[in-house]
């Protein structure tokens, strides 16, 4: 199924706001959120196609909102990426293990970001 609907959540409006435009360019309809209680009642209005996740957010933190979400039935099926500063290898392995299918390292790279995404189509 290609991915057409993302759900962005970052608690950073400069990056919400650099984020959304790249990939609205590109054709994908973006939806945002800045902090996982958000992101929680996005994924129950519509169920996005993929999640971009930021790690470090106030509340619930990425790593803990990724796991959520990979482990509740209705949205299992939905890929995550993380989309962080957080650029050590245990960082990766961490979010990885917590259910994410790929993890991209801010700032970030257009073109690598894109392609991620478009492994998932």
């Amino acid at each position: 199924m290609p991915v057409k609907k993302i759900l962005l959540v970052d608690d950073s409006k400069t990056e919400l706001h650099h984020l959304s435009e790249l990939l609205t360019k590109k054709g994908y309809s973006v939806r945002t959120a800045e902090n996982g209680e958000e992101a929680m009642r996005r994924l129950g209005e519509e169920k996005p196609d993929l999640i971009l996740m930021d790690v470090v957010m106030p509340g619930q933190n990425g790593f803990q909102l990724t796991r959520a979400i990979t482990r509740d039935p209705n949205f299992a099926d939905v890929p995550v990426i993380m989309c962080t500063s957080k650029n050590q290898e245990t960082d990766k392995v961490w979010g990885m293990r917590q259910g994410a299918r790929d993890y991209v390292v801010k700032p970030v790279d257009a073109d690598e970001l894109i392609s991620k995404i478009r492994a998932f189509d």
